[in-house]
């Protein structure tokens, strides 16, 4: 069963001839007769009654032509929807890191789904690897991480900078230095997040050691900062997301560089508008950052 057969079936089937099908179809009438002889033989019932010079489509052939009608239309819409000029549409499968997710992509997530409401989009939250792996596995179209992947088949763009900025309840007073967390709790997410790594490194290098305890959750860490059990380092979008609740407090220190934030997707994928207006939308919003 071809494409071809089931045009012709259709077309012979709304013009009620066979000749009037095929001057629409520009071939020759014997060309359609024969196919359709095929198509007959093939699913094994006849799909005309002969009368006289014309065709009437039969019981078999009407229940056939509703398939047909189907067939045809998902053809040509899937036609559509690849041309350069369509909309986006179908799925897009997105994955960020936690602050990210939290911080800073809820409206944007929201202005994309206005933007482009054809587009289902699945989104989820992973660690830097996880989703890296994901991408390149095909699970994820793209993903935004906070460190920047060696991998050949990742195509990596910089979105933004996130300033890093240290929170503490207003009950812990100031802190003016990297010395006043000598003897201080500090709550971050487990190693391998990039803004621990960033922390840690910032207090080595002022030769400041200090307990720090994972907790895999901004939620928790917040509410363990706000309740003035210790301090944490979070982003700056974290921070703006919940200093509303008024009892955490932000510290900033000069050599406490930011971090850069990317988005990831696979570079072996050759067309995909949903992706790549979400990536364009992501270096929109955040171009000021």
């Amino acid at each position: 069963m071809e494409l071809s057969q089931l045009t012709m079936f259709k077309t012979v089937a709304d013009q009620g001839s066979i000749v009037r099908a095929a001057e629409l179809l520009h071939c020759v009438p014997s060309n359609i007769t024969n196919r359709i002889k095929a198509l007959e033989r093939e699913l094994g019932v006849s799909l005309f009654i002969r009368k006289g010079r014309g065709l009437v489509i039969s019981p078999s052939g009407s229940l056939f032509l509703g398939y047909v009608n189907k067939i045809l239309s998902l053809c040509a819409e899937s036609q559509r929807v690849l041309d350069p000029s369509a909309a986006p549409s179908g799925i897009l499968k997105i994955g960020a890191i936690e602050s990210s997710a939290t911080g800073r992509l809820p409206r944007l997530l929201s202005k994309f789904h206005q933007l482009y409401p054809a587009v289902q989009m699945q989104f989820r939250t992973a660690d830097w690897s996880q989703l890296s792996n994901d991408v390149v596995k095909h699970e994820l179209d793209g993903a935004i991480v906070a460190v920047r992947p060696d991998h050949p088949d990742l195509h990596v763009i910089e979105i933004y900078e996130e300033e890093l900025v240290l929170i503490a309840s207003p009950a812990a007073g100031r802190i003016n230095k990297p010395q006043d967390l000598a003897a201080v709790d500090i709550f971050m997410w487990p190693e391998g997040c990039p803004y621990r790594g960033a922390l840690l490194g910032w207090l080595k290098k002022h030769g400041v050691e200090s307990a720090v305890t994972s907790i895999a959750s901004y939620g928790t860490i917040l509410g363990c900062v706000s309740s003035g059990a210790g301090v944490s380092l979070v982003p700056r979008g974290i921070f703006e997301q919940f200093k509303r609740i008024g009892s955490i407090r932000a510290f900033t220190f000069d050599d406490l560089l930011p971090v850069t934030n990317y988005f990831i997707s696979n570079k072996n994928v050759d067309l995909h508008r949903a992706k790549d207006r979400f990536a364009d939308l992501l270096k929109e919003e955040f171009r000021c950052l």
